[in-house]
C-alpha cells in the first residue's frame, strides 16, 4: 500500500502493556485523527474463536471459521471498530480466556489478513494513529511517522496487573516476538520511547514534538 493510496499514518508499535494504546488514543484525539488499535481486532476475532468452541491451536478449523463470518467496520467517538457478524466485541475484548490465546489465534496468516485488511481500508478514509505489534514494520512500513512504545518488563507486569489482567507479560512477549508472520519488532526507522518513568501526557508531548520537528 503506497502513500498516495491513503490518508497519513502515525504507527504506534510496541509489546503488551508498554503503554501504547493509551498514548495512541490519546495523541488521535489531540490531532483530530481516528484511532485504530488492531490488537482489539485480533481479540474481537479470538473472542469468536474460543465462543465457537474452537481450539486456538486448531488453524484448520480457525480458518473455516474465518471463511464464514462476516467482516465489518464503523467509527464509535473516533475509534474504528471491526464488527464480526455485525456485532462489536469490545465489552468482551479483556476477558481472561482471550488474553491468554490472543497471541496463538493471531499466527494465522488468515486472521492476519483479515486484520491487515480493515486497517488498510480505514486509512484510505482517514488521517489515523494505528496501534499493534507490525504496524510500522508490515502494515505500513512506508509512513515516515514510526514510534516504537517500550517500558521495562517490570513495568509492564505492574500496569498490567493494575488494570485487572492476568495474562503473563514474558509468555506474551516470547509469543509475539517468535511467531512466523509479522513478528513483534523494532521497525528500522521507527523512533523507539521508553515510557517505564512517563506519563502519558508526557509521551504524547514528545512525540508531537518530534512529528513537527519531522514537519508533520
Amino acid at each position: 500500500m503506497q502513500a498516495q493510496d491513503r490518508h497519513r499514518v502515525i504507527a504506534i508499535d510496541g509489546p503488551a502493556a508498554s503503554g501504547k494504546s493509551s498514548v495512541a488514543r490519546e495523541l488521535a484525539r489531540r490531532l483530530s485523527f481516528v484511532y485504530v488499535n488492531s490488537g482489539a481486532m485480533y481479540r474481537a476475532i479470538t473472542w469468536s474463536v474460543l465462543n465457537a468452541g474452537i481450539d486456538p491451536a486448531d488453524k484448520n478449523r480457525i480458518v473455516e471459521l474465518i471463511r464464514k463470518l462476516s467482516f465489518g467496520r464503523t467509527l464509535a467517538d473516533s475509534e474504528f471498530h471491526l464488527l464480526v457478524d455485525e456485532v462489536d466485541l469490545t465489552k468482551y475484548l479483556h476477558e481472561d480466556r482471550v488474553n491468554a490465546e490472543v497471541s496463538r489465534v493471531s499466527t494465522v496468516p488468515e486472521v492476519r489478513k483479515v486484520v491487515v485488511q480493515a486497517v488498510r481500508d480505514c486509512a484510505m478514509k482517514h488521517d489515523a494513529v494505528v496501534e499493534g505489534r507490525d504496524i510500522g514494520s508490515v502494515v505500513f512500513p512506508d509512513t515516515p511517522f514510526k514510534f516504537y512504545i517500550d517500558a521495562s518488563p517490570g513495568v509492564r507486569a505492574q500496569r498490567r496487573a493494575a488494570q485487572g489482567h492476568r495474562d503473563e507479560i514474558a509468555r506474551r512477549d516470547q509469543a509475539d516476538s517468535s511467531r512466523a508472520a509479522s513478528p513483534l519488532i523494532v521497525a528500522k526507522d521507527a523512533e523507539v520511547i521508553d515510557t517505564s518513568h512517563m506519563t502519558v501526557e508526557a509521551v504524547v508531548h514528545e512525540i508531537v514534538k518530534r512529528l513537527r520537528a519531522r514537519q508533520f
